[in-house]
């Protein structure tokens, strides 16, 4: 049996990622919210309605479906493709292709492809259409069965990007199916975790998957390195950024000299707009005449604020020096700081955490993901 006795609220407004082994009833599962692949018992409810007390056709032309690879029609252009359940629903061909160019500028697609065809486009682009066709007819509810699996992973991290600004404009509630721990935590706003014959596992929100995993199972697939995964739920903005080891690319020698005794033991140089060019010895400087291709490289910044400790740590580990650089929102140094001083911050944030954990709640506020109260219910 592909899926045996689950029960699962899936909030509003909200992505809720299915996750497991192979085998485990993710697709099913996902399947039988539009009755692709009707359960033999049980109920699933929809704003607490049968989805069985409206026809197969209109049940699936309410919800938006994104499937690997884009599914897209190949004889027809892209804005036709986007909008075939407008059309469908008996939209005119110019308010559907209207409502078609209104996405493609929605997930990022340049207008000059209304007029292509598939195959003219690449694999990233045939995905951010088929989220567009998705969108097309406006549904409340959008299920995605592994979207961006068939990628490569820098292309994956935009179409991931994207969705979630998307749904950050639009509110969808949405069903995510992957198989990548990775991607279930950057865009889960609960994580179902289900294990070989569609029986939940745990049903949490990612932060508290990846600190308190709810058995052996859950522990083993999260991975060895969970504990680093969580980490992208902490802030870099309480890091302390040391100013004083950078020096413009036209320092002074005093300049130099001064900024040579801080506790840094590099430099890094900026050019004169403040952006980072490398890092240097300071003995090694000399006022007036810093080669920039001289200059060790200083990895990958993070913004400081913005990004998390996990990107922080990532930044220092990846730097030659052992120091990450912070930079602001336009490029321009912020500030530098050490492995050492990440990992007290590290060590600051999970006890901070764990005194949360610990200390009793009050009041009716409800669980963290908010799946008390729900607009979709699925059981079995």
């Amino acid at each position: 049996m592909a899926v045996d006795r689950l029960s699962l609220d899936i909030p509003d407004r909200s992505i809720t990622v299915l996750v497991g082994p192979s085998g485990c009833g993710k697709t099913t599962t996902l399947r039988m919210i539009n009755r692709m692949v009707e359960p033999s018992e049980g109920t699933i409810l929809i704003d607490g309605v049968d989805s069985r007390q409206q026809s197969v056709n209109t049940l699936r032309r309410s919800m938006g479906y994104v499937i690997q690879n884009a599914g897209l029609f190949q004889h027809r252009t892209i804005v036709d493709n986007i909008a075939t359940v407008p059309r469908m629903l008996g939209w005119s061909k110019d308010k559907a292709r209207a409502r078609a160019r209104e996405l493609m500028e929605r997930v990022g697609l340049d207008a000059s492809f209304a007029k292509r065809y598939p195959y003219q486009l690449s694999g990233g682009q045939q995905q951010r259409v088929g989220v567009a066709r998705a969108l097309a007819a406006d549904p409340p509810v959008l299920l995605m069965d592994e979207p961006f699996s068939a990628v490569d992973p820098v292309v994956r991290k935009v179409l991931q990007d994207e969705l979630l600004r998307i749904q950050a404009e639009l509110g969808k509630t949405i069903v995510f199916v992957t198989h990548d721990i990775d991607e279930a935590v950057k865009l889960g706003t609960m994580v179902a975790v289900l294990r070989t014959g569609g029986k939940l596992a745990q049903f949490a929100p990612p932060a508290e998957l990846l600190s308190d995993p709810a058995d052996a199972f859950v522990e083993d697939f999260l991975g060895a390195d969970r504990g680093i995964r969580r980490l992208s739920f902490f802030s870099s903005g309480g890091l302390e950024l040391l100013t004083t080891p950078i020096v413009a690319i036209d320092a002074t020698a005093e300049q130099i000299a001064a900024r040579g005794d801080a506790e840094a033991p590099y430099l890094l140089v900026a050019d004169l707009d403040g952006r980072p060019l490398g890092w240097s010895e300071p003995g090694r400087l000399t006022a007036g005449q810093v080669d920039a291709g001289q200059l060790l490289p200083y990895g990958r910044p993070f913004v400081a604020g913005r990004d998390s400790l996990r990107a922080a740590l990532d930044c220092a580990v990846l730097s030659p020096t052992g120091w990450a650089v912070a930079v602001d929102a336009e490029g321009r140094a912020a500030g530098v700081v050490s492995q050492a001083a990440i990992g007290d911050a590290i060590r600051g944030a999970h006890a901070h955490a764990a005194g949360r954990a610990e200390r009793p709640t009050t009041g009716d506020s409800g669980d963290a993901g908010g799946s008390g109260k729900s607009g979709q219910k699925v059981v079995r």
